[in-house]
């Protein structure tokens, strides 16, 4: 017990308590709902990538510290990745650095590359580490409002360039994006590239669902005029290949960038998932057969799910990648939709039905803007999607 009056946490970190995912995750263990909230697959990827990672462990490999950078097998096959499907080089041993996920990833890049004062700027609503991290780097975060119109989430370019200040030291870039499953088109990531040459802005880009796009393609803004030497892009195996507790993740960047981001990793995790690794060299190099099947079976969960939540009633936001859908519960009406309080009908919906889905306003600075959406997962088993559905029939009357 403290004898002090002052708060334990840092000011900075005030306004993060535990997470909703944590919350609504608790409530469908509690309630035995389907969870439908957070993103985590309900089977496990490839088996020849699991037993890679066994082998692994049996001969010795990363049973101990792996090498701070990454294991040179694993940085070739991201290099080998970037340049088989975009054609951008990078240099294993200076370009590439293998981090504990797609978080630790984007909390060093923040953490090394923004100075306090410093704004960022993100797509929002943005997944909540994001505003952690810039929270602990001691930078201000300025959202840029991604809103749904005609069945898709729009940024307006407009308000992008007017948000930029000489406060501004880079843009963080989420595509595909979540919660709201849009992919930034070639034209919008022009503009912005456009603008962060202009402008001298950094740009760290997450993309971990670089795999799952539906409809469109996958643009990495590094490929665009000007961007090799000012983009952070951010990869994980996690999404990819449905391991997600392996936790690997990593960043490709011109030298003096990665160089940066490894100054601030090596005093976070300073090395993580060492067998892991060499299971996740092997999955990267894995036929294109592989990835065109995950796209076509998370495709058809998402036609699965978008049409029972529409047939439930909601407003569906039919998502052109990731494996996320966002919903407007407005059209269930006042009483089911707790008047558009997307955390009241969270809060109810296992005990209502039996599902567990998670408020977008979470991801919002903006709260109110974010209030009347909900966000459903949909990379679980078919069997299961269809359970789900046909309790969320109930919500039709």
């Amino acid at each position: 017990m403290t004898s002090s009056a002052r708060p334990l946490l840092n000011r900075r970190l005030a306004e993060f308590g535990t997470t909703v995912f944590a919350e609504m995750s608790a409530l469908a263990a509690r309630t035995g709902s389907i969870n439908l909230g957070q993103g985590f697959p309900d089977t496990d990827g490839p088996e020849e990538i699991r037993e890679a990672a066994v082998r692994a462990l049996r001969d010795g490999r990363g049973n101990q510290y792996p090498p701070g950078p990454g294991v040179p097998e694993l940085r070739a096959a991201i290099a080998d990745h970037q340049e088989r499907l975009y054609g951008l080089s990078f240099d294993p041993d200076r370009e590439v650095l293998v981090t504990a996920g797609a978080t630790e990833a984007i909390a060093a890049a923040l953490l090394a590359l923004v100075e306090p004062g410093d704004e960022v700027i993100a797509l929002e609503p943005y997944y909540d580490s994001y505003a952690a991290c810039v929270a602990m780097a001691g930078g201000t975060r300025v959202p840029v409002t991604l809103r749904p119109d005609a069945g898709r989430y729009h940024l307006d370019l407009d308000e992008l360039r007017a948000a930029v200040t000489p406060r501004t030291r880079l843009i963080l870039l989420n595509t595909p994006h979540n919660p709201t499953g849009t992919v930034l088109t070639r034209e919008e990531l022009t503009a912005i590239a456009e603008l962060a040459c202009e402008r001298d802005l950094l740009v760290v880009t997450d993309e971990v669902y670089e795999h799952l796009v539906f409809d469109g393609e996958h643009v990495p803004i590094a490929t665009l005029p000007g961007m090799r030497g000012r983009t952070v892009t951010i990869g994980s195996a996690g999404k990819t290949f449905s391991f997600t507790g392996w936790k690997v993740g990593w960043v490709t960047a011109a030298p003096e960038l990665v160089s940066a981001v490894r100054s601030a990793k090596q005093f976070l995790t300073y090395v993580a998932s060492g067998p892991f690794q060499y299971a996740v060299a092997e999955a990267l190099r894995l036929p294109q057969t592989y990835f065109d099947g995950l796209r076509a079976d998370l495709r058809a969960k998402r036609d699965l799910l978008s049409g029972g939540l529409a047939a439930a009633g909601f407003t569906v936001y039919r998502p052109a990648g990731t494996y996320f859908v966002t919903t407007d519960i407005r059209p269930l009406g006042d009483e089911l939709s707790h008047s558009g309080d997307g955390f009241a009908f969270c809060r109810a919906l296992p005990e209502r039905c039996g599902v567990v889905a998670i408020p977008n306003a979470v991801f919002y600075d903006h709260r109110d803007a974010g209030a009347p959406f909900v966000r459903f997962a949909f990379c679980k088993r078919e069997s299961v999607l269809e359970e789900a559905v046909s309790r969320l029939k109930a919500l039709a009357g």
